[in-house]
């Protein structure tokens, strides 16, 4: 894992290697102070040498400036390093997101996904930056106050020193706790995000159905058990700092007794045992970075493993040998189609061919298998056994955005994007000019509407589409369609959400869109079908009834029980 950590550095090697040197000067400055101060304690100021004293006082002072750029450059451009790769790793794993199947998003809850992206890889960069700048440091000042003192006395140094190896041997005991803690921790993090996410989403249902209560609770058991998590995280977090500080204060008391009675002894001068205690709050500084490299590696690696599990999760499979779908006229034939969801068996046995050109309208109770029927061709999910094919080539042969962009989709749940009427539109095609879009925006009857606003086309929607209707959202996702001009369409119930007025406005365009490309069409008023050339009753025993509509009245089965009750159902409201 480390291992895989340490290549996101690769791009940036020049900058890292620069700031280790920068690192090294720092650690390097820090060192001098101590046997500068001794110098002068046992001779300058005992000889009164005052050249040698401004000399020392001119030096000191370069020193601390050479310090100061030291530490402004590691502060800005190590920062910047380790934004950089977070920057790269949102990146990957963002593409990464779009690049698997819908099964991941129908398990995984977005605010869990937010949190990952965003809080994971935020600690992740702190670590990428604090990580080897301060571990290069520590050890720099380690060795090297290790290496001075020794000049000094060596029984004296190890007396010192033999505290350290018990610091490594608590922290290294720590480890796992710290890890689970923090684990733990980005699990209620996660949490607490998707309900605040879920909550604010539907803030409007909330207040519609009166429903704080409900809400408040739900965010109140994320909260408490995210304030428990970061509790015991905290709770791990003191055991191991106050057990460290306790041992790098035992460093301060044994140089300062041990140091004294050497002192007393004549074995070391007043100005050695000055630079004990100097190099002892030196050394102290790089054992109390480590300290908090410890927190931080665990807090940085375990949000670095949650960003591995999304990338090495399986992706939309391709053929490598796949190939682009091109010249498509539209026939789609489904052989011994069976798909299953989570052990549910959803479409069993599915044989039919959809001409080219044709308009197939698929009816049946809710449940029965019909939006899935539509996912099944655009490969939003892979059939479990059986195959589809288009113009006698199977689409697990052809490369998938190929075979979506020959493929258009109105769904019953519209999503548009935050941001302008004509940047939704344009999702249909992001090459298509001004004019195109208007086109589009005619022929699905919503062009006048979008002129009647202040900004026209340049209208923000608000967030997926707030501030328009559930008939206007619906019309401009009609119209992304009517802009990509695909072979073969799918209309998954696309003018419910339309009153009666509306959707017969626009019906006649999407007959016209609909004119010599395969249409698959979800119906739910089976009036907006009887021209459709077949019509199929689909339930969750599969496909019960096949035919024209006249055909299937005749036929006096499901098809006529769903027509009747739908036409008497309307008789009632008319009445």
């Amino acid at each position: 894992m480390i291992k895989r950590f340490i290549s996101y550095y690769r791009p940036y090697k020049k900058l890292f290697f620069l700031d280790m040197i920068v690192a090294f000067i720092a650690a390097a400055c820090d060192l001098v102070f101590p046997m500068m101060t001794r110098n002068l304690v046992n001779e300058s100021i005992p000889n009164k040498n005052l050249r040698m004293l401004i000399v020392f006082g001119g030096t000191l002072l370069g020193i601390y400036i050479v310090k100061a750029a030291c530490t402004y450059f590691m502060q800005y451009y190590g920062h910047v390093m380790g934004v950089r790769m977070q920057a790269d790793m949102r990146r990957k794993m963002f593409l990464n997101l779009q690049k698997l199947p819908n099964r991941y998003f129908d398990n995984n809850k977005t605010g869990d996904l937010m949190s990952r992206m965003i809080n994971d890889l935020m600690e992740i960069s702190e670590l990428a930056h604090h990580g080897p700048e301060d571990l290069f440091i520590s050890l720099v000042m380690l060795i090297g106050s290790f290496i001075i003192l020794c000049t000094i006395n060596i029984p004296l140094t190890l007396i010192i020193f033999s505290f350290i190896p018990v610091i490594i041997i608590f922290t290294w005991k720590k480890r796992n706790k710290m890890k689970n803690a923090f684990m733990e921790t980005r699990v209620q993090t996660s949490a607490v995000n998707s309900t605040l996410e879920n909550s604010l989403a539907g803030i409007r249902i909330t207040k519609a159905f009166v429903c704080h209560k409900n809400e408040e609770e739900k965010f109140e058991k994320g909260n408490i058990k995210f304030k428990k998590a970061r509790e015991s995280a905290y709770k791990v977090m003191a055991e191991y700092s106050s057990v460290v500080n306790f041992n790098i204060d035992m460093l301060d008391y044994v140089a300062l007794i041990a140091g004294g009675l050497f002192t007393f002894g004549g074995i070391i001068n007043i100005g050695d045992f000055l630079a004990y205690l100097l190099y002892i709050k030196i050394f102290s500084q790089p054992i109390k970075k480590l300290t908090a490299l410890m927190e931080l590696y665990q807090s940085g690696m375990t949000g670095f493993n949650r960003f591995i599990e999304i990338i090495e999760e399986e992706k939309e499979k391709e053929d490598p040998k796949a190939t682009d779908i091109t010249n498509v006229q539209g026939e789609i034939k489904f052989k011994d189609v069976h798909f299953s969801y989570e052990d549910k068996n959803i479409l069993a046995g599915i044989n039919l061919t959809i001409e080219k050109g044709k308009m197939l309208a698929i009816v049946g109770p809710s449940g029965g298998g019909k939006t899935t029927f539509c996912n099944l061709i655009p490969r939003f999910y892979d059939v479990t056994d059986g195959d589809i094919t288009i113009d006698g080539k199977s689409i697990y042969c052809s490369k998938l955005n190929s075979l979506r962009k020959n493929i258009g989709v109105v769904q019953q749940e519209v999503f548009l994007f935050t941001g302008t009427i004509k940047e939704n539109i344009l999702f249909g095609d992001q090459e298509a000019n001004d004019e195109r879009v208007i086109e589009s925006a005619k022929r699905a009857n919503i062009h006048d509407f979008i002129m009647e606003l202040p900004d026209g086309y340049n209208t923000n929607i608000g967030e997926r589409g707030v501030k328009l209707s559930g008939g206007q959202k619906q019309r401009i996702s009609i119209a992304r369609v009517f802009l990509k001009n695909p072979p073969i369409l799918i209309l998954d119930e696309a003018t419910s959400a339309l009153d009666n007025t509306t959707e017969y406005m626009i019906q006649k365009s999407l007959e016209e869109l609909c004119s010599g490309r395969t249409t698959i069409v979800v119906a739910h008023r089976l009036s907006t079908i009887k021209n459709a050339d077949e019509i199929i009753v689909l339930t969750d025993k599969g496909i019960e009834e096949q035919g024209t509509h006249e055909e299937l009245l005749n036929k006096e089965g499901s098809y006529k029980e769903l027509y009747e009750a739908q036409f008497l159902n309307l008789k009632k409201v008319q009445n």
